[in-house]
């Protein structure tokens, strides 16, 4: 069998865009017509979709921005000369970083640029759905495009940046440089789960967008929050107020608040996840290997990828498909560079002897969290065998049976994610291994993913096959 083909290129190699500018042009001609509203209520007669108001408000919107890309003609792009992007004296340290220079050099968004959509709201509500539907039916004028999570974005920046001051020096002011070059590939730019977490982000991120809209990008994000909520308790939080406001007035900020968790509706399973461990496991692993590998041309080997000059062992690969025991992908200080530059090079990954984390594995138990929401952001495919079952991945028996319902400082989206997962609030809230809500946040997430990336729906995308696992084999997932 022929190995994975490659799929979702926008969402797995921002670096690549300019590359794919051709292809993308290339493939306007196969776009849906109408719009995204158009495609939504087909995909509804399909019955592909479930009609849902909450929805509905935001397509609409999304709609209205396609109407005005269907006659909006990017500015030509100005690439800034080198000798001009001397760094300015600086007032004070954070001031410069966070955007602090001469008011002559702070760039001008263009009067017609047409409004971009900032679209937040609960896990599973449907915004990643609703973004790439609108991606997907953008129209033919709109040939330089790039769909991307928003965390592989800055990390792209960021290497952009080292790679342009490396080759023109230290002293040069790069994001300008770096920010024509993105504009350059791309016109419409869709985030998806944007956030601001890490100081090195908010120094420039109020700039970035600045120079991007400036160029006449349009920006389409989804988030989890609100604008006046990013980068909550972060390091000098009053310089990043400017980029909050940035986004509020430069963006229609749209709060989707469906009740409907998507990913929780029930999907013929996929039968990629198998406990216990044991002989039966050992053959789930050898079924998915041959089917996602491609071992006649490419038998099952060693291989090695690097990242950032560090490399990394694959102990077997075939094809688009890695396989790794839990140890050997994460018992090391690896961590979302490592994961994101695996998701570019393969497909599927299968994950073996994954344990029961305590709270003496809390690192692992980040790590893996992490490796989970690179694959998910990546789509790519992802099969376990696990020591416990995938509720008690991070949260013990006597945890979970000690529990209460006690939830009262969780958010409504949180406790409704825990009901569908079979987990009280207070399980989630007492586990010793995870600090503070927002590692809750992200462990109850990664359950949801992974349900989500456990259906057929998501094995099947992009194969074109039919059903494959058999039904003996339900007994094994989760």
């Amino acid at each position: 069998m022929k190995g994975l083909s490659r799929f979702c290129e926008n969402v797995r190699q921002f670096a690549t865009a300019s590359e794919n500018k051709g292809e993308a042009k290339g493939e306007s001609k196969n776009v849906p017509e109408g719009g995204p509203l158009k495609e939504y209520e087909d995909r509804i007669a399909q019955g592909r979709l479930r009609s849902d108001p909450y929805q509905r408000h935001i397509i609409e919107s999304l709609q209205a921005l396609f109407e005005n890309l269907k006659s909006y003609n990017p500015p030509k792009v100005n690439h800034p000369s080198v000798e001009s992007l001397d760094l300015q004296p600086k007032k004070s340290f954070f001031g410069s970083l966070f955007g602090g220079g001469k008011k002559s050099d702070e760039p001008t968004i263009p009067e017609d640029l047409p409004k971009g959509l900032y679209m937040f709201g609960d896990v599973g509500c449907g915004k990643t759905m609703l973004m790439d539907l609108f991606f997907e039916t953008l129209p033919p004028n709109i040939g330089a495009k790039t769909r991307i999570h928003f965390h592989n974005f800055m990390q792209d920046v960021h290497r952009r940046m080292h790679q342009a001051k490396m080759k023109h020096g230290n002293d040069i002011d790069a994001l300008p440089l770096v920010a024509a070059d993105i504009a350059e590939a791309s016109s419409v730019l869709c985030f998806d789960e944007f956030q601001c977490t890490d100081v090195a982000d908010a120094m420039i991120l109020r700039r970035l967008l600045d120079f991007l809209m400036s160029h006449g990008v349009v920006l389409v994000t989804t988030s989890n929050r609100h604008p006046d909520e990013l980068y909550k308790n972060g390091i000098q939080r009053e310089s990043f107020i400017p980029c909050i406001n940035l986004l509020k007035t430069a963006l229609s900020v749209i709060n989707l608040n469906s009740p409907t968790d998507y990913r929780k509706i029930p999907r013929p399973p996929s039968g990629v996840y198998h406990h216990p461990l044991g002989p039966e496991a050992d053959q789930h692993v050898q079924k998915w290997l041959d089917f996602l590998g491609d071992p006649v041309n490419d038998p099952p080997h060693p291989a090695t990828q690097e990242v950032w000059g560090r490399k990394i062992e694959v102990p077997l690969a075939s094809g688009r498909a890695a396989q790794f025991k839990f140890q050997q992908l994460l018992g090391s200080a690896t961590g979302a560079a490592d994961y994101i530059e695996l998701v570019r090079n393969y497909d599927a990954f299968i994950v073996t002897d994954v344990p029961g984390m305590t709270i003496n594995e809390r690192d692992l138990a980040r790590r893996f969290i992490t490796f989970i929401d690179a694959v998910y952001e990546g789509r790519a495919k992802l099969v376990l065998t696990t020591e416990v079952p995938l509720t008690h991945l991070f949260i013990s028996e006597s945890e979970a049976k000690d529990s209460t319902s006690d939830g009262e400082d969780l958010s409504d989206a949180m406790r409704m994610m825990m009901d569908d997962l079979g987990l009280s609030v207070q399980a989630l809230k007492s586990t010793s291994i995870f600090s503070g809500d927002e590692e809750r946040f992200a462990f109850a997430r990664a359950l949801s993913r992974l349900a989500e990336m456990g259906s057929k729906e998501w094995v099947e995308r992009g194969l074109g096959v039919g059903m494959f696992v058999d039904d003996k084999q339900s007994e094994h997932k989760m």
